[in-house]
This record gives structure tokens, C-alpha cells and sequence, in this order.
């Protein structure tokens, strides 16, 4: 290289260097500021919603003014599932966030759903292909309706997520029904699924899994519990545990907790990987982060894949799961099927075999909340790939087979909860395969659990404000 090319290189690099310092600034970070709304949808609103202004609707467990949400972004509640965002974002990003947030609050009136007038006065009506709908409301003024089981009599079982079982009759009528296990309704945890024995009829079993708790050394731990019990006179009685996860955490999120009987009488429990991703879900010895499967009276089934291992949990169905909150069963096939929540993407649809290992947090198709990558990998020999994946993360929530004869133009569908996007979706299956999807039901709320009535009818259970609608074809 000779003098001239020396120097036309030394001015191109000289050039690029002052370009690059229009942007950069001598903090730690090495970028510009990103704009707040910029960094609320990338970062924020897989969990919070895409909506700055839906933060109205929210309890605020660790205050609203300003410096608290900048302590909240900055240290984060990692026990909650809310990540510390220092050293992630500069301390301008984190105080231009917290200003969104409140100026939010102040632009827009606090929800008030019985007086919104932006809603419609009559009936909601949805088109989707091959069916219009509508929908009735079974009751309301709930928290968060988690669980929802139908009796015999067409009355319902609905589990609130504050801690309380009500019964709600034919004239929608709901009253507490007293005696249900304490429950740690902190973060995601609470009381949570709900299902039948299948010959409830005769024994009149009714199953419920929820966040169970003790105190150690000034600590709250908890894990995911399922017990059994009758209801009499309004009371729940006979209790029985049946499941209790181990180890207890710290941690209040990620518990799964779906319940669903097979057609030879297995009851299926679903249990999230307690936000420990490192700890549990590739660990058969601990029970966080599984798919767990027991005889209806909690013994351990002859079969169970791990049973002849002395060391693993002898309940673990499946294992390397991440936080499944959608479990059921194909009624056709007998096929029991699972969604769970990806991070920032990679939401699965899994098919459930036994002893298979779904492969978290060592492969995945998502990212963590903070943008960093969880594993440079999405697929390894030994481990199982989803039937299906969402990118951008829905955040699915309950999951249905669609039954009968009322819903012809989506008979054999499953229906999938989003929590992220307020909506149903309706995924397409033939052959055990995805061949196509349909968002129906927009904009019904954060749809927690669908499920299918004995009468035949669709259920949706939405959040904020806690809501279990009947979806009616026109």
C-alpha cells in the first residue's frame, strides 16, 4: 500500500469514526438513546400489552409516580417475572419509559367498562369465515376467570384467580364456595385450573390445581399443588392432594397448571419451570417444568416413562417445557396437546409423547424480554420440535378442541387463547398438522381460557375486567 492509499484509508476510517460519534456518547452503552415507544414495543409489550395507555387497567403493586416506575424498570421483581433492565437500557431510556407510562395515565381516563361508551350498546357481533357469533355474558365482576368447568346440570365451576371457586347458576347467579385451599395470589399465581373426574356423575370429584405456599426463614415459597375434593352444600370437602410439585421457589410466576383428563382416565398436569429456566426444566429429578401424568387418585400410572428411574419424579410425562398454559384433548384421537409460552417470541403448539424432551431453554425459536439471545440454537437431535410456533409471542392462554355440531365451519379447530392480543386463534388442524389459522373474536380482551361446554357452546374467559362469555352462533 502506498503514502496515498495510506492516507485515503487513514481519512475513510477518520470519517466513519466522527460519523459514529453523532451517535454514540461515553456512557456504558455504545448506541443512542432509542425513542420510548420504540423500546415499550420491543421490550414492553410482550407482557404489559401493546397498548401504553391499557396500563390504567392494571393494579399497581409497587406504586405509579414516576421514580417508582423508574425503580421497577431499573431493579426489576425477578420473584414476579419482571426483569432488571439496568445496564440494558441507559438510565434516559429507563426515566424517557416511566415518562410514557405516566403520561399515559394522564391522557386517558381510567377504564370503567360498565360506562365505556365506546363500546357498543347492543350485542358484540363477530364475522369469521363460515360463522358469525355473538356473545353472552355468564358472569362478571371477576378477576381473573382461570379455570371454568360446566356440571351436569349446565351450571358452572368457575376458578378466580384472586382465590375464590364460584358456582354461578342457569340465571347467572354466582355465589363463593367456601373452603377451597389458601392460595398465593401474588404474581401469576392463585387459584387456577379447574376439571372433573371423568365419572364425576358417579363420584363427584372435582379437581383444581393452584399456587400452594409455606414459609421458610422469612420467605414465601410456593409451587404448583392439584388436590381433589366434593362439593356439598356449597362447601368444598373430601379434600385430597394429589400433586405437589417440588422443589418450592421464591419465584411467583410460571406455574402452568393445566388440568385435562385422557380417555383412559390420566389425569395430565401441566407445571411451568418456576421462571428458573437454568434450574429445572432439563432436570427429571425436580418437577418444575414438565408435563406431569398420575392415576386419579395421585398414585404414579405403571407406564409412566421415568417410574423405573429411583432418582427422577416418577410423575413426569414430558419434561423441558417452559410455562404450558394450555393443555387438552383431541377427542377424536385422544391426543393430548399443549401450548406454552415462548419469551419474545417462539410460543409453542406441541403434541404431548411420553418421556419426549421439548428442548427448553436449549433450543428455541424466542428471545429474552431484554433482548438478549437465551440460546444460539432451535433445533437438536434429541429434542422435540413444536407442531407450530407463533413469532411475535400471542402469550396463549387455554386451549380447546372444537366439538359438536353448533360450530360447523370450525369443527376439529383448537382454539387458542392470546393474552398479548386480545383475541381467539383459531388454528386450522388436519392430520395432526397446522394448515392454517384465523383470528377470531378480536379485540375480546386478554383471553385467559376457552374451553367447550357440555352444552356444546364455546367458553372464553377474559381479564380486565374478569369476564366468562358463552360465544352464541346467529
Amino acid at each position: 500500500m502506498n503514502k496515498i492509499q495510506k492516507l485515503s484509508l487513514a481519512f475513510l476510517l477518520a470519517a466513519i469514526c466522527f460519523a459514529f460519534s453523532q451517535i454514540h456518547y461515553s456512557g456504558n452503552r455504545k448506541i443512542a438513546d432509542q425513542d420510548p415507544k420504540k423500546i415499550y414495543t420491543e421490550k414492553c409489550a410482550s407482557c404489559h400489552g401493546e397498548r401504553v395507555d391499557a396500563f390504567v387497567d392494571r393494579v399497581w403493586k409497587h406504586g405509579n409516580k414516576k421514580e417508582d416506575l423508574v425503580k421497577s424498570i431499573t431493579t426489576g421483581y425477578s420473584d414476579f417475572g419482571m426483569p432488571s433492565w439496568d445496564g440494558i437500557l441507559t438510565p434516559k431510556e429507563i426515566d424517557g419509559l416511566a415518562n410514557l407510562i405516566t403520561e399515559s395515565l394522564k391522557t386517558v381516563q381510567q377504564y370503567d367498562f360498565a360506562k365505556d361508551k365506546s363500546k357498543p350498546t347492543g350485542p358484540a357481533i363477530f364475522k369469521a369465515k363460515g360463522m358469525t357469533v355473538t356473545l353472552d355474558t355468564i358472569a362478571t365482576g371477576l378477576t381473573s376467570p382461570w379455570g371454568f368447568e360446566q356440571l351436569p346440570d349446565n351450571t358452572y365451576l368457575i376458578t378466580d384467580r384472586s382465590g375464590v371457586l364460584y358456582h354461578v347458576d342457569q340465571n347467572k347467579n354466582k355465589k363463593a364456595i367456601t373452603g377451597t385451599p389458601a392460595v398465593l395470589a401474588e404474581g401469576q399465581g392463585g387459584l387456577l385450573d379447574i376439571t372433573l373426574h371423568p365419572k364425576y356423575d358417579q363420584n363427584g370429584w372435582v379437581y383444581i390445581s393452584y399456587s400452594k405456599f409455606k414459609e421458610e426463614g422469612g420467605k414465601k415459597l410456593a409451587t404448583t399443588a392439584v388436590v381433589r375434593g366434593r362439593i356439598k352444600d356449597g362447601q368444598f370437602v373430601d379434600q385430597q392432594e394429589v400433586f405437589e410439585g417440588l422443589p418450592y421457589t421464591t419465584t411467583k410466576h410460571h406455574y402452568g397448571s393445566r388440568l385435562v383428563f385422557d380417555k383412559k382416565g390420566y389425569l395430565f398436569i401441566s407445571m411451568g419451570e418456576r421462571g428458573q429456566e437454568k434450574i429445572f426444566p432439563q432436570d427429571i429429578h425436580t418437577s418444575p417444568g414438565k408435563i406431569h401424568r398420575i392415576n386419579d387418585d395421585g398414585s404414579i400410572p405403571a407406564d409412566n416413562p421415568f417410574v423405573k428411574d429411583g432418582t427422577a419424579k416418577a410423575t413426569i410425562y414430558t419434561y423441558g417445557n417452559r410455562n404450558p398454559q394450555g393443555l387438552t384433548m383431541d377427542p377424536v384421537t385422544g391426543l393430548i396437546w399443549e401450548t406454552e409460552h415462548g419469551p419474545r417470541g417462539g410460543d409453542e403448539l406441541n403434541h404431548i409423547k411420553p418421556g419426549v424432551n421439548y428442548g427448553w431453554p436449549v433450543i428455541s425459536y424466542g428471545i429474552n424480554y431484554d433482548g438478549k439471545p437465551i440460546t444460539p440454537i432451535s433445533k437438536k437431535e434429541g429434542m422435540e420440535q413444536p407442531v407450530h410456533y407463533w413469532i411475535p409471542s400471542i402469550a396463549p392462554s387455554g386451549l380447546a378442541f372444537v366439538t359438536g355440531t353448533k360450530y360447523p365451519a370450525w369443527k376439529g379447530s383448537l382454539l387458542v387463547g392470546s393474552l398479548r392480543f386480545n383475541y381467539v386463534n383459531r388454528v386450522m388442524m388436519q392430520n395432526n398438522k397446522v394448515i392454517g389459522e384465523e383470528k377470531i373474536l378480536l379485540n375480546i380482551g386478554r383471553t385467559r381460557n376457552v374451553e367447550m361446554g357440555r352444552d356444546g357452546y364455546i367458553y372464553v374467559g377474559i381479564e380486565n375486567p374478569g369476564t366468562v362469555f358463552r360465544v352464541k352462533p346467529m
